[in-house]
């Protein structure tokens, strides 16, 4: 049986994975790294550890996949954060808060990133909780309230007969249901409230003393601090549900982004085609023929570099 990488090897592989990340990947770089998995059983063991880590945890920093390398110590760093990462991989112990906060890791109900679910609470409420969502659920006799770490979900609220509020608290502030049928995605920087039914009232965290009432058909994103202007709700915002991804003229930057939520590993969309235009519902518990069909509509290949490492290019 071969030995486990050492530090230098899993350094190598780092650097390796930050290298196939910079946005220009060549032919002659991709056999390079093909040639170094190869030498040994240990570079191969090492890979294998990046890939088993894509697999788990699918949040590879994107700082360091996708910032460019012409700066010697910015690349240094980001090949540190990401070794770092993988060690504690290795030993089973990184809870790296920026990453994946403990109490995510903790949380009461959670979902995988193939994985939609449905729940009815106890006071009859109904929460469907989409791909790569961990919650808490906390009732009492003063609140209905969801804590909401990471993912999304619809609400659709039931009558209380003791008048309990029904909120959601997230890292941005809380959103309390007026009777409705609403959807709550926490961003890694900002929550997304989209209403469908009725009405809900969004408290940011800076400013609990200042609600603002948003009604059925809108939608708003929001930090601790501000709100940003209302915008109509999109039509298939909650697809989801269905097991579809629907869009109309979305940026095939964004689409890729989005797309990457619902399959393990890394997805990246090259710059030079994020500005591609694309329209469709896609099925997401199939995501490898929708990648496979991009090619039919759009001049665009997908080139693998491993089964969990898929990069969207020019044709």
């Amino acid at each position: 049986m071969p030995s486990s990488p050492d530090f230098k090897t899993l350094e190598a592989a780092a650097t390796w994975y930050v290298q196939l990340n910079d946005g220009a990947v060549s032919e002659a770089r991709t056999r390079a790294w093909q040639t170094w998995v190869k030498a040994c059983p240990q570079h191969a063991a090492a890979w294998a550890r990046v890939e088993k880590f894509q697999r788990q945890w699918a949040t590879i920093p994107p700082k360091a996949a996708l910032r460019s390398l012409d700066a010697a110590n910015a690349q240094r760093r980001d090949v540190l954060k990401i070794l770092a990462m993988l060690l504690a991989v290795g030993s089973g112990t990184w809870l790296a808060a920026e990453q994946v906060p403990y109490r995510t890791m903790l949380a009461g109900e959670r979902t995988g990133i193939r994985e939609r679910r449905s729940l009815r609470l106890d006071d009859g409420s109904h929460l469907e909780l989409n791909a790569g969502t961990a919650l808490d659920i906390h009732f009492d006799s003063k609140q209905r309230l969801i804590r909401l770490h990471r993912g999304e979900i619809l609400v659709q609220t039931a009558k209380d007969p003791d008048q309990r509020p029904f909120i959601v608290h997230t890292g941005n502030g809380s959103v309390r249901a007026l009777g409705t049928r609403f959807s709550v995605r926490q961003l890694p920087e900002h929550t997304r409230v989209g209403v469908l039914q009725s009405a809900v009232e969004i408290r940011p965290l800076g400013h609990v003393d200042r609600p603002m009432r948003l009604e059925a058909g809108q939608q708003v994103t929001f930090d601790r601090d501000n709100v940003d202007d209302v915008q109509p709700l999109p039509s298939g915002s909650t697809a989801w549900v269905q097991g579809m991804l629907s869009v109309d003229d979305w940026r095939l930057g964004d689409f890729i982004e989005e797309l990457g939520r619902y399959r393990p590993g890394v997805l990246r969309c090259a710059t030079s085609v994020q500005n591609l235009s694309i329209s469709g519902a896609f099925r997401l518990d199939d995501t490898e023929t929708v990648l496979e069909n991009l090619g039919k509509s759009l001049p665009v290949k997908v080139r693998y570099l491993t089964r969990y490492w898929a990069s969207i290019e020019p044709a």
